[in-house]
């Protein structure tokens, strides 16, 4: 049973040597980290366990995370603290400035291993894929609410699904009869509505419309346009933050962001005054990605996107 296993047993963190090394400059000398998606608590673990000086606040959404990960972590004492919230609350979190940052996101090993949670294409199991199961609606609410143009615009908009008009054209045609409930039943939907020839390539058809409803169930991509500059704003001079996406609606988000505080904003041909210099400078050459041991060892690699910036000392948000 999953519930029988500790959170380092279920949880390999993503390029964890690499945001090790990028943001240990920042941390060193007793810097504080803010881990805007705690999850199961692997990447705050090797930073406490690597950088002794070093303190986390652990933010996530998840109950079952935070306690997870808050039993991964506790003989480090007081060095770490969790807080339940969205990480657009970040500020609040942060205080008067922080040394670091790290974002991983999307969905968590935690919410795919777990069969009751309806993340997962790949196991039949109620359809509700809510971060927090506590608030808010589930996919099959959704699915049951959703004009057949808002569920086009879902499926197209967050999983750039070639046949979202065909798939919301089905799930409405089928819940004139019942309510979708389930993972398998709406896997059978995609299936047949997507023509055979295009369910030869690319793996399991369902895969875009999971990412899709997951994504607006979870606000995913609203909270992360909010959080992210937030948590700019939140670093003090010299500060660093690390960002790992796993799709390219989220890396679009975090790449025009870090290019919009690492450029100038001076007029072309006038000159750069203060207020137009950039207060952040890149520390990757462009989005990095993970090499073939390491996608080989943890295949939720295999999609992941690693930006980073640092707050140039002496700028302003």
């Amino acid at each position: 049973m999953n519930g029988a296993r500790t959170a380092a047993e279920r949880h390999v963190p993503v390029l964890a040597a690499r945001c090790l090394d990028l943001l240990r400059p920042a941390l060193a000398d007793g810097g504080t980290l803010v881990d805007a998606t705690l999850g199961m608590g692997g990447h705050s673990e090797l930073v406490l366990r690597e950088i002794p000086a070093a303190r986390v606040i652990g933010i996530d959404r998840d109950a079952e995370a935070i306690a997870l990960a808050s039993a991964r972590l506790a003989s480090h004492g007081e060095r770490f603290r969790a807080v339940r919230t969205t990480y657009d609350r970040i500020a609040d979190v942060a205080g008067q400035g922080v040394e670091a940052v790290l974002m991983d996101l999307g969905v968590s090993s935690l919410q795919l291993d777990e069969t009751n949670r309806g993340f997962s294409y790949g196991q039949d199991a109620p359809l509700d894929m809510r971060m927090d199961p506590s608030t808010g609606e589930s996919a099959a609410d959704l699915l049951a609410r959703a004009p057949e143009s808002e569920l086009r615009t879902i499926l197209h908009r967050f999983g750039e699904e070639r046949f979202a008009a065909r798939i919301a054209r089905e799930i409405v045609r089928v819940r004139a009869d019942h309510r979708v409930e389930r993972s398998g039943e709406l896997v059978d939907i995609v299936r047949r509505s997507i023509p055979a020839a295009a369910r030869r390539h690319g793996g399991n058809p369902a895969k875009r419309t999971f990412q899709a409803l997951r994504i607006a169930v979870n606000r995913e991509l609203e909270i992360l346009a909010a959080a992210l500059p937030a948590a700019l704003d939140a670093l003090l001079p010299g500060g660093r933050i690390v960002v790992l996406s796993y799709h390219s609606l989220e890396d679009r988000i975090v790449k025009q962001e870090l290019h919009r505080r690492s450029t100038s904003s001076a007029p072309p041909g006038l000159p750069e005054l203060d207020e137009h210099r950039p207060t952040f400078r890149l520390l990757t050459r462009g989005a990095e990605l993970a090499d073939e041991a390491e996608i080989a060892a943890n295949p939720r690699s295999s999609s992941v996107r690693l930006r980073a910036a640092e707050r140039i000392p002496g700028g302003t948000p």
